[in-house]
């Protein structure tokens, strides 16, 4: 009896020490939010500040609670209807006597998630009121930024090249044969490229006819956005002789930038906040280079989504398709399906409308969501879908659930085809002196078998298997499109389209953003213009994390600046390393069949998952480095 009581004591003990330990967080992370911390607090006039230190992204991960209070916390991300609808309430805000775009770490984007934040930014511009840019040297995606910006400034020992799409990709088999890894890959679709980085030593012909005809499109818009923004600079030198360019400039980057219209000033940090003061105004007493700063997350917090008329439910697909719950930077086919059948049961929903961002991923879940999405449909619901930087592979298996399709030209979609995956490592055991033997009573008794590789009975079964999900996916797109799924076969095959390409061929109805089609799902469902407002059906983040976001976040921290080109190709080289730690595991961890998209990677954010990150730390962390 003592033993027991002795045991009982010791699990109230832990109970109460993990109670209190929570306490603790839970209330330091309250008082770290509500001190005010010195500097932190934000303008009512002024400035609007736009301190981009992170990607743009559908919708944002939530920090783990214990990385964040360990000082490991995620990247910042900026979600893009947030920065939209900041960006169009500040043009008519008299509040906002500028807007400031903080431009040095930025971390990049879909060119269609860049494209639209430029154009609200342009909107600011042409209502007469002034926005300022600043960087030590600006990305492609940061200048398609700040080229629709009233002034462009950059550090006079900075300056910017323009890199266009494209670089290197990593591929593994080399690596793979020396480890004597056995990859075996089933797949569907003579263009379909995700499998090679794991089966080729460099590019196919066919994946590289692929991506040159993207990012050619992808550029050839861009450089269009340019020079629309700034017609008199001259930036086509810069993109066809950059080193002639420089070596002209005697190395001045930042000055052959100036001669060439392609920025306005040249200052430090210090000129530009003296320049924004003189608009945004300064408090007397203060240092110089201050200014009256009305910080994002408040101006935000203070403009709310409307409430008023009529639902029209918003289901986000973003990030990787995966298996189960979601986890950061995904979506899980279980949570997404739940938010959706519980939003349908709760909330009186009028219409339905399944925005996607994603380069796709399992094709379970993405099957498991468009049954969800079917749901909707049943109960007379119209279904629109609206496509954003990205819905490919998996993610076009989910928009096949819509009565009518939104993209941007720059969306990124198609990819209709189908792969799986297996690693085995039997010849990885055979170089340690390991070898296997045993007894079957069927021709897969133990496949497939990790140790001894697959037999011909399992890789025909897994093929086939392959050819059947392909067959289901073409006809789904058939049924959805209209088509035959002889003419979804010939613009399958894993090929990847722009917006604009998709909808000449009709994979995509018409062009548009998240409001155009929240408007159409409303105008089907018969509701009044000004009867509606968008309920988006995701999870909130809770208490505790708003808290700790609010602690750790800070728009006057200069830690994360940017710096000049040699500090960005550092940065890219440990984004490489984390991207390889990153492929390496989800070869052994990623669903058995899957629908995803290789030529959508290059052209996101410039900073790597922060998953791969966490992978990449931890390791650096253990060999000391």
């Amino acid at each position: 009896m003592k033993l027991v009581r002795g045991a009982w004591k010791l699990l109230v003990g832990i109970k109460d020490a993990l109670v209190l330990i929570a306490m603790l967080l839970f209330f330091g992370a309250l008082f770290g939010a509500l001190a005010a911390r010195p500097g932190g607090s934000s303008a009512r006039q002024g400035a609007l500040l736009l301190k981009l230190d992170g990607p743009i992204v559908e919708q944002p991960s939530e920090p783990g609670t214990f990385a964040s209070l360990s000082g490991s916390a995620a990247r910042p991300e900026y979600r893009l209807r947030d920065l939209v609808r900041a960006l169009d309430k500040a043009k008519g805000d008299g509040d906002v006597k500028v807007v400031v775009l903080d431009l040095d770490a930025f971390g990049g984007g879909y060119p269609a998630a860049v494209t639209e934040v430029a154009d609200a930014i342009r909107r600011v511009r042409d209502s007469g009121k002034p926005v300022l840019a600043y960087a030590t040297a600006y990305t492609d995606s940061g200048y398609r930024l700040a080229a629709n910006a009233s002034e462009i400034w950059v550090n006079p020992m900075g300056g910017s090249l323009f890199m266009g799409p494209g670089g290197s990709q990593l591929y593994y088999k080399g690596l793979i044969d020396k480890l004597g890894v056995t990859a075996h890959v089933y797949r569907v679709g003579k263009y379909k490229s995700f499998v090679e980085p794991y089966t080729r030593d460099a590019a196919s012909p066919e994946a590289k006819e692929e991506v040159v005809k993207l990012y050619q499109v992808l550029f050839a818009q861009w450089q269009e956005a340019i020079a629309k923004a700034r017609p008199k600079a001259k930036i086509a030198p810069f993109l066809t002789q950059p080193d002639k360019m420089i070596v002209a400039a005697q190395g001045n980057i930042a000055q052959a930038n100036l001669d060439a219209g392609l920025v306005d000033k040249l200052g430090t940090r210090l000129d530009f906040n003296k320049r924004v003061a003189e608009i945004a105004g300064v408090d007397s007493g203060k240092a110089a280079g201050t200014f009256n700063a009305i910080k994002y997350d408040g101006y935000v917090a203070r403009n709310p989504l409307p409430t008023g008329g009529a639902a029209v439910g918003v289901l986000t697909v973003a990030g990787d398709i995966i298996d189960g719950k979601s986890t950061a930077g995904s979506a899980g086919g279980d949570t997404v399906a739940k938010l959706l059948l519980d939003g349908l049961a709760k909330k009186n929903l009028k219409a339905l409308v399944v925005r996607v961002d994603s380069p796709g991923g399992s094709a379970l879940a993405s099957e498991t969501m468009r049954r969800a999405i079917q749901e909707a449909k049943a109960r007379k619901l119209p279904v629109v879908v609206s496509m954003g930087s990205v819905a490919a592979s998996g993610g076009y298996w989910v928009s096949t659930a819509g009565d009518r399709i939104f993209a941007e030209p720059t969306t990124i979609t198609g990819s209709i085809g189908i792969f799986g995956i297996i690693p085995t490592f039997e010849n990885t055991l055979k170089k340690i002196g390991i070898t296997t033997d045993g007894v079957t009573t069927t021709p897969i008794s133990g496949q497939p078998d990790l140790y001894a590789g697959t037999n011909a009975a399992t890789d025909a079964i897994f093929q086939a298997g392959i050819e059947n999900g392909y067959r289901q996916f073409i006809t789904r797109v058939a049924n959805a499109r209209h088509m035959t799924p002889q003419r979804v076969d010939e613009i399958g095959q894993g090929r990847v389209w722009d917006g604009g390409t998709a909808r000449q061929i009709g994979l995509v109805d018409q062009f548009g953003g998240l409001d155009d089609a929240v408007a159409a799902a409303a105008k089907l469902a018969g509701l009044k213009a000004d009867g509606y407002h968008a309920e988006y059906l995701e999870k909130q983040p809770g208490l505790l994390a708003r808290l700790i976001a609010q602690v750790t976040r800070d728009d006057d921290d200069d830690s994360a600046a940017g710096g000049d080109a040699f500090t960005r190709i550092a940065a890219l080289h440990r984004a490489a390393f984390a991207q390889a730690l990153g492929d390496v595991k989800r070869i052994g961890t990623g669903a058995a069949i899957q629908a995803r998209c290789l030529e959508c990677e290059g052209l996101g954010a410039t900073a790597p998952a922060q998953g791969d990150v966490t992978l990449m730390n931890l390791i650096l962390a253990r060999f000391g480095w």
